[in-house]
């Protein structure tokens, strides 16, 4: 079964505590790739959300200019 993409914020909270654990050290190697990977992927899932909030974001204003073009 996939696993459900986390919103925006949930991925953000859980990258922040992924890169205090690594900061802070104290975990095995096995454990510190474990988190790398982790932390990689939810920074693709925020870079994800984030694009896709510009390209909606794009789209509004695009639409906006049309409008007040057309009048």
């Amino acid at each position: 079964m996939a696993e459900e993409r986390p919103s925006y914020e949930a991925a953000r909270e859980e990258l922040v505590e992924v890169v205090r654990r690594l900061e802070t050290g104290g975990s095995t190697l096995e454990e510190s790739l474990a988190l790398w990977e982790r932390g990689e992927q939810l920074a693709t899932i925020c870079q994800e959300w984030l694009d896709g909030a510009r390209a909606r974001l794009d789209t509004a204003l695009a639409a906006d200019r049309t409008d007040q073009s057309a009048t």
